[in-house]
């Protein structure tokens, strides 16, 4: 019976709502409210990264354009740290710029098949959640490193092994995101769903992508199996038509509205189904940097975003 309930607990927090059940109450409420939106518009500093700006520098830059929040990066915070800066002292930063830390962006090697390297990876992981908690954050990316692709039949060990730090993160209060990578071996919506239900955690969640989604071969309209009312953040950026999806790398994403994304058509089912966390932007492309100041830059970046948002 104790069992039956965890499941049932489990189900009914997790990412994935089956076919057919209603829409997430108060959905309406959200897309009408005209004073203020349902959603934040945030950056990934990977999109400013050309600069090289220290994160104090990224921070201020952030919150002086007029983003809601931001993610950082683990590697920019341990270089803070290493000269000396306090975590205390960030987290401030962060509150003076009016910026929610949506998540933290790391690569610790906790899903590894080699179990020594596996262990360093949870422990590297939990480091970064005990950095993030320090800096008021919630959240923190666990792309699955170390595994260079899935195999079906493994998916129960995969699972374990996202259960381990989802545990590791509730001991901390930081959730990580089981992150999907276009080219990555987690680039499959289904499989990483999978992983999830079968952590039977009820802090399980997805960290999804425009471009990853397009460039791992997902189809959108998988996307209306999924409670999207739990999802904290999706990176939002857009891609061209040319070069193939199969050729794509991570520098030719484009602002979004600038590609082919069919965001009239992706947009309005998130917001309609209660969508009410944050589109972070996050690009790698290196030709709208080299000729224009990162103030300039980034002002493009969020009223391009802006209206792509305005359907």
């Amino acid at each position: 019976m104790k069992q039956m309930m965890n499941r049932r607990n489990f189900l009914e927090n997790s990412v994935v709502i089956l076919a057919g059940l209603s829409l997430p109450s108060g959905c309406k409420a959200a897309k009408q409210n005209t004073v203020e939106k349902p959603f934040r518009i945030s950056l990934n500093t990977s999109t400013i990264s050309i600069y090289k700006l220290q994160v104090e520098q990224q921070i201020e830059v952030c919150g002086a354009t007029g983003f809601d929040g931001i993610e950082l990066w683990v590697s920019d915070i341990q270089k803070y740290v290493d000269k000396g800066g306090s975590l205390a002292d960030l987290a401030r930063k962060l509150k003076d710029n009016r910026l929610v830390l949506e998540n933290i962006i790391g690569f610790a090697p906790w899903a590894s098949d080699d179990e020594e390297r596996r262990k360093e990876g949870q422990q590297r992981m939990q480091r970064e959640m005990e950095f993030t908690a320090q800096l008021g954050g919630k959240y923190i990316a666990a792309p699955v490193m170390g595994i260079k692709r899935i195999e079906r039949e493994r998916f129960d060990e995969y699972a374990l092994r996202y259960r381990h730090i989802l545990e590791i993160g509730q001991s901390v209060g930081v959730i990580p995101l089981l992150e999907i990578w276009g080219s990555g071996a987690l680039h499959n919506l289904a499989d990483a769903v999978h992983i999830t239900l079968g952590t039977e955690h009820p802090d399980a969640n997805l960290l999804l992508d425009f471009y990853h989604l397009y460039r791992g071969g997902n189809s959108f309209d998988s996307l209306k199996l999924l409670n999207v009312d739990r999802l904290p953040l999706i990176h939002i950026n857009d891609y061209p038509n040319i070069p193939p999806r199969e050729q794509l790398r991570d520098r030719d994403r484009v602002y979004p509205g600038d590609g082919v994304c069919p965001f009239p058509t992706i947009l309005p089912y998130l917001f309609q189904s209660g969508f009410h966390g944050a589109f972070s932007v996050e690009l790698f492309n290196e030709s709208y940097c080299k000729e224009q100041p990162v103030e300039k830059m980034l002002a493009e970046t969020l009223e391009k975003t802006k209206r792509t948002l305005t359907y």
